[in-house]
C-alpha cells in the first residue's frame, strides 16, 4: 500500500488504497574517504545544493578511523570558509561489550552543545582495529531556511574500542536563520581512514 486511507464512505470492504503519492530520495554526492582529515559537502561545490530538497540525508557506511577517537560533524554558513555554526544539541547512548560483562543506557550530557559553536561529537571512542567501523545516517531539515533555526538528528551503531556496541543518538538544531551551506565530517583526532559518505535529498513530490 504507497499510501493513506482516502476514502471509505459507502464500503463495506475495509480499508482502501489511496492513490500513489509522496516524495523520492536523490542521490545529490558521493565522497570516499582515504586517509581524509576531514570530508565536506558545500552548496555549489561538487553538484551539491542545498536549496533543493526540504530534507537531507548523509549516509556514513563503514567509517573507520586512523585511531582510536569520535566521530563527528559541524556545519557552515559561509560556503565552508569556517565550520562553527552555534548549536544546541542533546546525546544518549545504549551500550553493550563483547564479553556481557557490561551494559549502560546513558544520557551523555558531557557531549551536549548548548550553543557552542565546537564539533558533534557522536559514538563513543571508536576502535581502529581491523574489523571495527561506524555505520550511521545525518538528518538535516530545510538547511537553505532564513526563517527557521536548522534542525538535524543523527543515530548511529559501532564497535567501541572496548570492544562493544554502541547505540548513539544525538539531536539538535543550528541556531541561525542563516542557511546552512556546508556539513563537515571528522574525527576527533586523526584521520578517517576509509568509509563512504552519501548525500541524499527528499523531494516534495
Amino acid at each position: 500500500m504507497t499510501g493513506i486511507i482516502s476514502d471509505n464512505v459507502a464500503r463495506t470492504s475495509g480499508l482502501i488504497k489511496a492513490a500513489a503519492g509522496g516524495g523520492a530520495w536523490n542521490l545529490v554526492r558521493t565522497e570516499t574517504a582515504s586517509s581524509s582529515s576531514t570530508i565536506s559537502f558545500v552548496h555549489g561545490s561538487s553538484d551539491v545544493d542545498f536549496s533543493t530538497y526540504p530534507i537531507y540525508l548523509f549516509k556514513c557506511i563503514n567509517i573507520h578511523p586512523s585511531a582510536q577517537s569520535f566521530f563527528g560533524f559541524n556545519f557552515s554558513t559561509d560556503a565552508g570558509s569556517n565550520y562553527n555554526a552555534t548549536k544546541t544539541s542533546t546525546n544518549f547512548r545504549a551500550y553493550h561489550d563483547e564479553g556481557d560483562s557490561s551494559t549502560d543506557l546513558d544520557y551523555k550530557d558531557g557531549d551536549d552543545i548548548s550553543q557552542g559553536t565546537g564539533q558533534v561529537l557522536t559514538a563513543g571512542n571508536l576502535g581502529n582495529a581491523n574489523d571495527e567501523t561506524l555505520c550511521g545516517e545525518l538528518w538535516l531539515f530545510k538547511p537553505s531556511s532564513t526563517t527557521y533555526v536548522k534542525h538535524f538528528i543523527w543515530r548511529s551503531s559501532c564497535v567501541s574500542s572496548a570492544p562493544a556496541a554502541f547505540d548513539c543518538w544525538v539531536t539538535g538544531y543550528v541556531n541561525t536563520t542563516d542557511d546552512v551551506d556546508g556539513v563537515q565530517f571528522a574525527m576527533s583526532s586523526g584521520d578517517v581512514d576509509s568509509g563512504t559518505i552519501k548525500l541524499f535529498g527528499l523531494s516534495d513530490s
